[in-house]
């Protein structure tokens, strides 16, 4: 009988990787590593600039709805059925207490006493006061008191007018409340300073600029039914128009039938990756080439009717 034979069997070699085939490996892993990180971070940088602008607009809408709703209101000094046709309303405006009043600049000083008061800075935004007899209904009453831009209770008026006392006129002692709301900017903040209080308070931040305009009558018109064009501020005070520099100061700005407001929003932080990108347009239409920093920035405006000078 043959023996089988035996086979012998060496020791097994395993074969791994080559210095080459791990470099490729590595080589590999790290441009899907890089194309990972590059998708997050442009994720992250589409949802910042989102974000930002998303609170620009927010910002923006906030500070356009205030200064409308007090520029609506300005000269309401409504007649009274009760008045005497000698004096039909209540004594709210008079030499030193004008509904409108603009600078191109900021105010002097912001605190003066009356509107007649205010002078310009000659630097900085453009800066707007506004006047209207305030009531519970047309301010954020505060305990059923009429109050400021800050919410801040009005001081009440004490004047002496002529009322029916079936069936005679007679002198009546009246009681009403004026709002006087000057609007400004300061350290990219939306500040007002009311007459309900002493201190100015920022109202809306990340407003970095506040342009605006005034649409007058004509010099000749007997009603503000009809806008000749647009002024500023400056413009007012020295028109080129002969008849409209004819009349007083105050008649000038009671000539204001309309207000268009311009402002300048820009992010909280600076998220723009280039100076290119944080090129933005200005109120004017003009591009602004060399930004300050890499905030984005926007113009955002609105054109509000005086309707208080409306005649019916």
């Amino acid at each position: 009988m043959k023996q089988a034979a035996r086979i012998h069997h060496g020791p097994r070699r395993e074969r791994g990787l080559t210095l080459i085939e791990l470099l490729v490996s590595l080589v590999i892993g790290l441009v899907l590593m890089l194309a990972v990180i590059g998708a997050y971070l442009g994720s992250v940088s589409a949802s910042g600039s989102t974000q930002a602008q998303s609170r620009m607009n927010e910002d923006a809408q906030a500070a356009l709805a205030v200064l409308t709703q007090h520029i609506r209101m300005a000269s309401n000094n409504p007649k009274q059925p009760n008045y005497a046709a000698s004096t039909p309303r209540n004594p709210v405006f008079g030499g030193t207490n004008w509904a409108v009043f603009g600078c191109d600049s900021k105010f002097t000083d912001p605190a003066a006493a009356s509107i007649s008061a205010l002078s310009c800075s000659g630097a900085g935004s453009d800066a707007l006061a506004l006047s209207y007899e305030a009531d519970r209904y047309n301010t954020v009453a505060s305990g059923g008191n009429a109050t400021d831009c800050l919410g801040q209770t009005l001081p009440v008026v004490t004047a002496s007018v002529s009322a029916w006392s079936t069936p005679t006129v007679v002198p009546t002692t009246v009681t009403f409340t004026v709002a006087d709301n000057r609007f400004y900017v300061d350290a990219g903040n939306l500040y007002c300073k009311g007459n309900g209080g002493a201190t100015p308070q920022a109202l809306v931040e990340n407003v970095e600029d506040m342009q605006i305009t005034y649409g007058v009558a004509p010099s000749t018109a007997s009603t503000t039914l009809t806008v000749a064009g647009y002024m500023t501020a400056s413009d007012i005070a020295a028109p080129a128009d002969p008849g409209l520099a004819a009349l007083p100061i105050a008649d000038r700005w009671a000539k204001v039938a309309t207000v268009r407001v311009c402002l300048i929003v820009r992010s909280e932080k600076p998220i723009a990756p280039t100076s290119e990108s944080a090129r933005y347009f200005q109120c004017d239409g003009s591009l602004n080439t060399a930004p300050p920093d890499l905030r984005l920035r926007r113009a955002f405006s609105t054109t509000v009717v005086l309707r208080n000078r409306i005649a019916s």
